[in-house]
């Protein structure tokens, strides 16, 4: 019998970093002096990374059909983009609603009423009507996300929320 060879290789080495920090010869400048390991490609992860790109032209321009489509439908009903949230569904959307002042509310239950009125009636909004309407200009969005973050907060803290959270 042959004695078996054993080849022993030695880990590579990344090389020394070349260029400074503020260095302008390279595009990308070094960061830090720390290297870090690399990361394995998987055949997914090249599959997934070569679909987002192929199919993204595709998903915006689906995304500005259907943002225009909703734009539109929103102005003939006189509605914003906020008031499709139902407070009765979402306890969060009931907490944001209570918070906001009483004219931006009162202006939303308008907006609703006149809205359910036209629909049954199979009626639109006048044209010079639907071209003053502003229906992505947001009013709920940043309490709703406040609202979300302290809830978040609050179940990480492992604390009681001070309102009522059961759906009627």
């Amino acid at each position: 019998t042959k004695d078996a060879q054993v080849l022993q290789v030695e880990p590579l080495r990344d090389p020394p970093p070349t260029h400074t920090q503020g260095s302008s010869s390279s595009p990308f400048p070094i960061l830090s002096t720390q290297t870090s390991p690399p990361k394995s490609i998987t055949m997914a992860s090249v599959v997934s990374g070569f679909l987002s790109k192929a199919f993204r032209p595709l998903w915006n321009w689906a995304s500005r059909r259907y943002t225009a489509a909703l734009d539109h439908k929103l102005r003939h009903y006189g509605l914003r983009y906020d008031d499709l949230f139902d407070e009765t569904r979402d306890l969060d959307v009931q907490e944001a609603l209570s918070r906001l002042p009483q004219p931006v509310v009162d202006a939303r239950n308008q907006r609703l009423l006149r809205a359910m009125d036209l629909s049954l009636k199979h009626v639109q909004l006048p044209k010079e009507l639907q071209e003053k309407q502003t229906p992505f200009e947001p009013y709920l969005q940043d309490m709703l996300k406040l609202v979300k973050a302290e809830r978040k907060e609050r179940r990480s803290l492992g604390a009681e929320v001070p309102y009522q959270r059961e759906l009627p």
